[in-house]
């Protein structure tokens, strides 16, 4: 990063402050802040538009973005992330430059997500420093301007959110749940089918890279529309048998969003351990992980 030059002195005019309240999880707050395609829809104040953002949403990764003006002149804020701790809290600092590439003024963000029910509290806090004086017309108006952007936030927020029916359809519609329920990289699907009526059945048949063959053998046990799915199921690797699993998955309306609720008891036959893989790994951790990017991505 650029150093200011050294006749510029820096000044700390008092940070900006504001919370609001949100009717959505927390975990689909932070989710908004997490990749540039959310941030290109809503980081920006009203009138202004966002044509470039590079978001990488680790501690020490870039977080650069462009605000574009109505007239079209564009401020770069060029920056990294210094904590990014889901769905609680997280800080950033950036650098506002000017033509030659020195910064006009730093901004130090630390954001916070507090659970309220069904709804979040998100405070923003930001705190300056100016190496250009021209820029003190810039702060001035950061209340409003963080004012408008939180307006969008929330639109973007009512976009990404998904209802209890929309993932009830991820669940069991075919096409949908293609999307997300397989083995990810190095998985090749050679099977697929599904019927969740109860009594119905649900077969997944796939291969990996190393050539073993798994397949997921469910029967639908009581389906609730929007609500509630139980099904037990088996598992087979190479056609041996290795676990028989009972699960329920229940869907509760949350705020904006939905509350998922995954129980499952299970028995691995025959000596075979998963070294915790089933919950983690490629297991119901990371389908979980996938479905929500199918809905929310």
């Amino acid at each position: 990063m650029s150093q200011p030059n050294e006749a510029r002195s820096s000044v700390k005019p008092d940070p900006v402050v504001l919370a609001r309240m949100f009717s959505a999880p927390r975990a689909l707050m932070f989710k908004a802040w997490s990749s540039a395609d959310h941030m290109r829809r809503w980081f920006c104040p009203e009138q202004f538009s966002v044509p470039h953002a590079t978001v990488e949403f680790r501690a020490g990764g870039r977080c650069e973005i462009c605000m574009r003006a109505p007239d079209g002149q564009e401020f770069w804020s060029k920056g990294q992330y210094i904590e990014v701790t889901p769905p609680e809290r997280l800080v950033f600092s950036t650098s506002v430059v000017d033509a030659d590439g020195q910064p006009r003024f730093t901004a130090m963000t630390t954001v916070t997500f507090e659970d309220h029910g069904a709804a979040t509290r998100m405070t923003v806090h930001q705190a300056y420093e100016i190496f250009d004086p021209a820029a003190m017309a810039a702060i001035s108006g950061a209340p409003e301007g963080w004012r408008t952007t939180l307006d969008r936030l929330g639109q973007e927020v009512a976009r990404i959110a998904a209802t209890p029916a929309q993932v009830f359809h991820a669940l069991t519609d075919p096409v949908a749940k293609a999307r997300w329920f397989g083995g990810g990289a190095g998985y090749t699907m050679l099977e697929r089918s599904i019927d969740v009526r109860p009594g119905g059945r649900e077969r997944a048949v796939g291969r990996w890279t190393s050539g073993t063959v798994s397949a997921f053998d469910a029967i639908y046990l009581d389906t609730v529309t929007d609500r509630r799915l139980v099904y037990a199921y088996e598992m087979h690797l190479d056609g041996r048998k290795i676990s028989a699993s009972l699960a329920t998955v229940e869907l509760f309306p949350s705020g904006a969003g939905t509350r998922l609720k995954v129980t499952e008891q299970g028995a691995f036959l025959d000596g075979y351990d998963d070294a915790g893989s089933r919950q983690h790994g490629n297991g119901t951790g990371a389908l979980l992980d996938r479905l929500d990017e199918s809905l929310h991505g």
